[in-house]
């Protein structure tokens, strides 16, 4: 009986997928979904850090025009005589660029990945049921927060957006000045909104992300994201409402220290002798 035998083609098996590109340690452990996760909710801790200091110093507005002004140029002194004027909050504004630019990276990744991967989803069955509502908004509370920034810097930290009586070193009247116009409030208390949402899921699944998950951790966890969310919204959403009420209002002696401290004309800022007595009280 003939044997017959079927020739194997000599070319070689192409990979399903394409192979990443090697990447030096320990900058490697990033090219995995693990990696990607750990980065992304680490860079999460740091981003919620800031936005708890950065409510807790914005709450001085309740106490007078002097103590928010000093606490922002105290921000600018950090490091004292040691270190050049402003260095180490550049410094600090330096790392939040980059944890923001991972973070976004991550789950942009992370999202891709998973949509590569037969629609499967990274979080557990129990992540999902626990912040349905929250993650399906993902997608867009980021973007609002992303953009909303670009706009709050512009309108606070440099003064090139719509608030035209800017004066650097003048956080409280700039912050009230801002704030009596009805649009940026409406715009301010969207984003607190988006960013409440989002502080809500992002802090539940950090933990899933960092492979803390156990059931008996759920309830504390869904207790510390909804607390955490709720006091970052009330307090946030606080300062146009405090404004718009008339609760807050334009401190124009605190003006003027500020615009002769900045070599202007202080009698521009309008603080007549009766409130520079009252400040005086």
């Amino acid at each position: 009986m003939a044997v017959t035998t079927t020739e194997r083609s000599a070319s070689p098996v192409q990979p399903v997928r394409s192979r990443k590109k090697s990447v030096p340690p320990p900058f490697d452990i990033y090219q995995s979904a693990v990696g990607k996760k750990w980065v992304m909710a680490i860079t999460g801790v740091m981003l919620i850090g800031f936005v708890v200091a950065h409510l807790i110093g914005n709450l001085k507005l309740y106490l007078n025009a002097e103590e928010i002004n000093l606490y922002g140029e105290s921000l600018r002194d950090l490091g004292g005589h040691l270190v050049p004027r402003t260095s180490v909050l550049w410094l600090m504004r330096l790392g939040l660029i980059a944890a923001f630019a991972l973070h976004i990276h991550s789950a942009y990744s992370l999202r891709q990945m998973s949509v590569s991967s037969n629609g499967a989803k990274y979080q557990t069955k129990q992540d999902w049921l626990a912040a349905d509502w929250a993650s399906r908004t993902m997608r867009w509370t980021g973007p609002i927060i992303a953009l909303y920034l670009v706009f709050h810097l512009a309108d606070l930290t440099w003064g090139v957006a719509v608030a035209s009586d800017w004066e650097r070193g003048d956080p409280y009247n700039n912050l009230v000045n801002s704030m009596q116009r009805p649009l940026v409030a409406i715009l301010y208390v969207i984003a607190n909104i988006a960013l409440a949402i989002h502080l809500f899921h992002g802090t539940w699944s950090l933990f899933q992300s960092l492979g803390l998950n156990n059931p008996r951790f759920n309830v504390w966890r869904k207790r510390l994201a909804s607390g955490l969310a709720g006091l970052i919204l009330i307090g946030n959403l606080s300062f146009p409402l405090a404004v718009q009420l008339g609760l807050v209002e334009n401190d124009n002696c605190a003006r003027a220290e500020v615009i002769d401290h900045n070599g202007g004309d202080a009698s521009e800022a309008g603080c007549t002798d009766e409130e520079a007595n009252e400040g005086e009280e």
